[in-house]
C-alpha cells in the first residue's frame, strides 16, 4: 500500500512510520519536515499536499496543536487553536482526501485519552479529542467507495513523559511502538468507525 503519514516526524508519527514502512510505501508529511510539507489549518495547503503525492491507499494523521492552560484564564482564541488545528485540520484531511484515497482505502486520525480521563489545564484537549472521536463514528456510516475511517486515542507516550509528566501524574505511559500497533490495526485491518484506545 501507499500510505501518507501526516505528522510522521513527531514522536508517535515516527513510530507509526517505522511500523508501516516494514510492509508498505510510506510518504512522511510534516509541517516543516518530511518529504512533503503541509499546514493542516489551511485547506489549500492540504489540497496541494494531495496533488503532490497523488492517489494513496491510506492516510494516517498523528498531528494537531492544542492549548493547555487554567480554565479561568482561557479565552475563545485559546480554544480556537485546537479547533482549527487538531480537529478541523484532521477533518479537512478527510474531506479533501476523499478525492485522493483509493477504493477500500482508509483514514486513521488521532484523538487522545483526555476525552475520557481529563486532567487539570486540559479542557481544550478533552473537548477536541471528544469531537474527533465523534466525527469518526459519524463519518464512518457515510464513507463512500468502501473507504474506512478510525481514530487512535493514545495515552501519554513514554517518550514524551519528560516533557508532560507534570500534567500526567499517576498516568501509566505507553511506548510509542505500542501505540503504533493501533495505527497498523486500523490501516491493515477491516474495521471502521472504531476508537482504538491505547491506554
Amino acid at each position: 500500500m501507499k500510505i501518507i503519514v501526516v505528522g510522521g516526524s513527531g514522536t508517535i508519527g515516527k513510530a507509526v512510520v517505522n511500523e508501516l514502512a516494514k510492509r508498505h510505501s510510506v510518504v512522511v508529511v510534516g509541517h516543516v519536515q518530511g518529504e512533503v510539507q503541509v499546514d493542516i489549518t489551511d485547506v489549500k495547503s492540504i489540497e496541494k499536499m494531495y496533488q503532490t503525492i497523488g492517489k494513496v491507499d491510506a492516510v494516517v494523521s498523528t498531528t494537531g496543536s492544542l492549548h493547555f492552560g487554567p480554565l479561568p484564564e482561557l479565552k475563545a482564541e485559546h480554544y480556537q487553536i485546537g479547533l482549527q488545528s487538531k480537529l478541523m485540520g484532521q477533518v479537512n484531511l478527510v474531506l479533501v482526501g476523499l478525492n485522493y484515497v483509493n477504493d477500500a482505502g482508509s483514514f486513521t486520525l488521532t484523538s487522545g485519552i483526555l476525552s475520557d480521563d481529563p486532567i487539570r489545564f486540559g479542557s481544550s484537549a478533552s473537548m477536541v479529542n471528544g469531537a474527533i472521536d465523534g466525527f469518526v463514528k459519524g463519518a464512518a456510516i457515510e464513507m463512500p467507495r468502501q473507504i474506512r475511517i478510525n481514530v487512535v486515542s493514545p495515552n501519554v507516550v513514554t517518550e514524551s513523559m519528560s516533557k508532560f509528566e507534570a500534567y500526567f501524574r499517576g498516568f501509566e505511559s505507553v511506548p510509542a511502538a505500542r501505540v503504533a500497533l493501533a495505527y497498523s490495526k486500523s490501516v491493515e485491518g477491516a474495521q471502521t468507525g472504531q476508537v482504538y484506545r491505547v491506554w
